[in-house]
């Protein structure tokens, strides 16, 4: 990916910080099925980080190497072309745009949704509209869900969590909510509508990629199959065969592989937000 010279002031980077803050999950829940449960998680986390049993984690405080600054950066240019993107995008819609916020951590912080563990991979936090990601997260996604990680594993993995502040923005993520708390659904149909939450910030994903490079012409060579690569590898259908051994597709909450895949591309391809309705697609 060619790198811009844009970058923006809601990027925090807490590695290297130290002090407490850091949390560990009690009850045996810092497992990587745990992770992958909770991965690209849609809507209010608050349920399972505040119902863990945690203790401070003390850290010193260390300075960031070439590369860790390096990647900050990239994530830093990452979030503000997600900025200017989605902020066309709302504009052209007649729709008002609030930037999220994206936090880099090591090993825990503190989030408006409770505390924030790497081993919950990244995700987006609706009551204070931020991303939390720890990035020795990407090495799980290659060594554990085999992943071919790149510069463009990191954007795809932004962009779907950026996904997320969208859906939030769009009032979508409010009635996936209202839908869970009513009491009204069973769990496999619960189960769909996450699905369907979950592949419509995949299209977003894919949107975003497209519209960006139509304007900063930032894609390279292999880009996109880095993207695929890693919706591939977070499919339901993957985390429970290498979990697991088996697949049960009524427990599906995030969408298979090749679902992953089909709607990323279904943005790009389109570049049109108005094709990214899942939720028709997927629960007729």
């Amino acid at each position: 990916m060619k790198w811009t010279n844009d970058r923006s002031g809601n990027f925090d980077d807490r590695r290297g910080s130290g002090g407490g803050g850091g949390m560990l999950v009690g009850g045996g829940l810092g497992t990587i099925i745990i992770a992958a449960i909770v991965f690209f998680l849609g809507g209010d986390p608050s349920a399972i980080l505040n119902n863990s049993a945690s203790a401070p984690q003390q850290s010193e405080q260390r300075q960031l190497s070439k590369e860790e600054h390096t990647i900050g950066e990239f994530v830093n240019m990452t979030t503000a072309l997600n900025e200017e993107t989605w902020a066309k995008i709302f504009q052209e819609n007649g729709i008002q745009f609030k930037p999220a916020k994206v936090v880099l951590f090591e090993n825990g912080t503190q989030s408006g949704c409770g505390a924030a563990q790497s081993e919950m991979g990244p995700f987006y936090c609706p009551a204070d509209q931020t991303i939390y990601m720890d990035l020795s997260f990407f090495n799980e996604l290659q060594q554990k869900f085999g992943a071919k990680v790149g510069e463009f594993t990191i954007v795809y993995v932004l962009g779907h969590e950026y996904g997320h502040h969208i859906q939030n923005l769009l009032g979508t993520l409010q009635k996936v909510d209202q839908l869970r708390r009513s009491g009204k659904y069973s769990e496999a149909e619960m189960n769909k509508v996450s699905v369907a939450n979950e592949l419509q910030a995949d299209f977003y994903a894919g949107l975003w990629a497209k519209q960006t490079d139509n304007r900063e012409k930032i894609l390279e060579p292999g880009d996109i199959q880095q993207a695929m690569s890693a919706a591939a590898a977070v499919g339901d259908d993957n985390i429970q065969k290498r979990a697991q051994g088996y697949v049960n597709q009524e427990s599906f909450t995030h969408g298979s592989s090749a679902q992953r895949e089909e709607w990323f591309m279904k943005g790009y391809n389109s570049g049109d937000i108005r094709q990214g309705d899942t939720f028709n697609a997927l629960l007729k």
